[in-house]
């Protein structure tokens, strides 16, 4: 640890003593100066920091700034920063989508040519050290009042069982008032399903065939959902009831065989859409590589990797801007598409986490839609057999909304923690209750943890090499309202469930932030979108783009693990060799994987706790556990941890 020299420190020391002396002669003033200058004083001091860590906000140039709703760490150590239209209608509007990408050893960004408005999607990494992310906004919410023209969903229907029909975004569908509504998206109708089943002669539609027996076919409609707008402005385009829509251009049999059929198109409020397209990003190449759509749109999805690699997609609102019903997508790295996955219904953005045979454990954290009776219980679900075994215990449960949730290290234990959280919706309410699940046990239940210094949703949490959890900002509002974001951060310490405080950030986050652990040891921080700027709610507050940096206590040691930064190549349940470490170094060995982080909803991060011994040449070996629902194939950060729970700078392994 250094120590500021005696001659600076006394230079310094003096230096404030004066400006403490002028605070009696000029009021309260002076006295708010003294107290900042003495509190940057000691933030400074080398014993400050290395008891409580240190925060920098990093230098970004200005044209690569950019309002980070998504953040995901790449296996070359830099960090992609998704924005898609960042939560502005205006770029919305105008197609202007951002992605920027940093690497925060050189301190360098460029921005990435970004295809579709990625603001809400959902992402996870895949095997082979890509990055998947799917779904997005495809329309921004209207408010009563601010509707202009009637819409709502149409099904499309064919009655041809010959041929599929694509109707473009635009395509028009005319009611029997002669009111006219356009498409806003494009649309699949599938074929018309034929049956052909033994009639008889009196049999309507019956058929014979070469040998004389009659069959009968009858053919069902298939169907499709889209979404229209009036093509006036106003009350004249809505419809109250029930009609049949002729489509626009299509004559003879095809205009018999295709229509639209829609209830009430009016002009009430209209949530997102969701978006069905899927990119993966390629972080050699630095760029989006497009892959099969989903089958349905989704907009606030969660999606986490499976056990064999596979990604399953969870909820979100569809291209009617409604909740999904359960139906719920599996994608494939190996062919790069997607096939129906388990029914089962949750919230928005819900936490869940990979554990022991394969199960998903939902913690009970989801952000933003969903009714408060509908999908909030927490369980293990079993992919495979679609079966849920609910786990009791959680105190108010009514306030998960907005909390944060972790894979306790080491994931070994199979324990999760749950963070703070507040009311479902809009609600002013918030809660500083911690609890965590033990799934090791035959009957799993949530135990109550130590509480949070204040109730706080938005939170951040972020695992660290040493066995330890950081959470840092939050706010104790709906989006921050009421000046209520937290300058505050601490560290949970899951063997004494404890926590201890952290440096203050200088940077307040609340709704669409991030943070993740970088490949150094450091913890980096993103975003924030507060509603207002003030107190009082009187000023629409603006998106928070700077970058805060914080270095924890253990970088300001003397000494860190030696390792060699790879990239190495792993099997599991095979040994790994680490050359160049010395043995005597290391207390402890962890396997981390990167970061994937939206809306306090970080599914992807996992500690794992490696068994190691020495070799004779002085290397250190490893060994990869052999379970696949402990360490899913992928690329993870190893670090080295000392006694004193220093961390070495982290190796990249990828792991088949």
């Amino acid at each position: 640890m250094r120590l500021l020299p005696n001659a600076k420190v006394r230079k310094v020391a003096l230096g404030i003593g004066a400006v403490l002396a002028l605070v009696a002669a000029n009021g309260p003033a002076a006295t708010g100066f003294a107290e900042r200058a003495w509190h940057h004083y000691t933030i400074n001091q080398e014993a400050y920091k290395a008891r409580y860590g240190h925060w920098d906000v990093v230098d970004v140039p200005e044209r690569f700034r950019v309002n980070a709703i998504h953040a995901a760490l790449l296996r070359t150590g830099k960090v992609l920063l998704i924005a898609g239209s960042g939560n502005d209608e205006k770029n919305f509007r105008a197609g202007t989508f951002r992605s920027v990408l940093w690497d925060p050893v050189r301190n360098t960004f460029r921005q990435i040519p970004t295809p579709k408005d990625m603001f809400c999607a959902g992402h996870a990494q895949l095997p082979d050290g890509r990055l998947l992310v799917a779904g997005g906004t495809a329309r921004y919410e209207k408010l009563t009042g601010d509707v202009r023209r009637a819409g709502g969903a149409m099904l499309v229907k064919n009655e041809n069982p010959d041929a599929p029909r694509t109707f473009p975004a635009g395509t028009v569908f005319v009611g029997s008032s002669g009111k006219r509504y356009r498409s806003q998206l494009p649309v699949l109708v599938p074929r018309a399903k034929k049956t052909v089943t033994e009639g008889d002669n009196g049999d309507e539609g019956a058929k014979g065939d070469a040998g004389g027996a009659k069959k009968k076919v009858t053919v069902t409609a298939a169907q499709a959902r889209v979404y229209v707008e009036a093509l006036t402005e106003g009350e004249e385009g809505i419809t109250h009831t029930a009609d049949q829509y002729r489509i626009q251009g299509l004559t003879g049999r095809a205009a018999h065989d295709l229509y639209g059929l829609a209830a009430k198109l009016g002009l009430d409020k209209k949530d997102f859409q969701g978006l069905k397209d899927a990119y993966e990003f390629d972080p050699i190449a630095e760029r989006y590589v497009p892959v099969d759509p989903m089958s349905e749109a989704r907009w606030y999805p969660t999606l986490v990797t499976l056990k064999d690699g596979r990604v399953l997609t969870v909820s979100g609102l569809d291209d009617m801007g409604e909740i999904i019903p359960g139906k719920n997508e599996i994608y494939d790295p190996a062919t790069r598409s997607w096939s129906a996955g388990p029914q089962r219904y949750f919230p928005t953005y819900p936490a869940l986490f990979l554990t022991g045979g394969g199960r998903l454990f939902y913690s009970g954290s989801n952000a933003g839609y969903g009714p408060a009776d509908q999908g909030r219980t927490p369980g293990l679900w079993d992919v495979e057999s679609n079966a849920f075994e609910p786990v009791p215990g959680l105190a108010e449960q009514d306030m998960t909304e907005t909390s944060a949730s972790v894979l306790l290290p080491p994931a070994q234990d199979r324990k999760v923690m749950i963070l703070g959280g507040g009311g479902v919706g809009e609600s002013h309410r918030s809660s500083k209750r911690t609890a965590i699940a033990d799934l090791s046990v035959p009957a799993p239940r949530y135990t109550r943890g130590p509480d949070l210094p204040r109730p706080t949703r938005y939170l951040n949490a972020v695992l660290t090499p040493d066995d330890r959890v950081f959470t840092t900002g939050g706010s104790g509002d709906y989006r921050g309202k009421r000046g209520s974001d937290i300058l505050r951060a601490q560290f949970y310490d899951p063997r004494k469930r404890a926590f201890r405080t952290a440096a203050e950030p200088t940077v307040g986050r609340d709704y669409h932030s991030e943070a993740l652990l970088l490949p150094d040891g450091r913890i980096a921080v993103f975003g924030s979108n507060p509603l207002f700027a003030d107190k009082e709610g009187t000023r629409m507050g603006t998106f928070e783009q700077r970058i805060e940096v914080y270095t924890p206590p253990y970088l300001y040691r003397d000494r860190r693990p030696a390792l060699r930064t790879g990239p190495l190549e792993a099997v599991r349940g095979e040994p790994l060799t680490l050359t160049g470490t010395d043995r005597r170094e290391v207390a402890a060995v962890r396997l981390m994987r990167p970061s994937a982080v939206t809306h306090a909803t970080d599914v992807e991060q996992r500690s794992v706790a490696l068994a190691f011994g020495a070799t004779r040449g002085g290397a250190v070996t490893v060994d990869i556990p052999q379970d696949p629902s402990l360490v899913p194939a992928g690329w993870y950060m190893i670090f080295l941890v000392d006694r004193a729970g220093t961390p070495s700078r982290a190796a990249w392994v990828h792991v088949r």
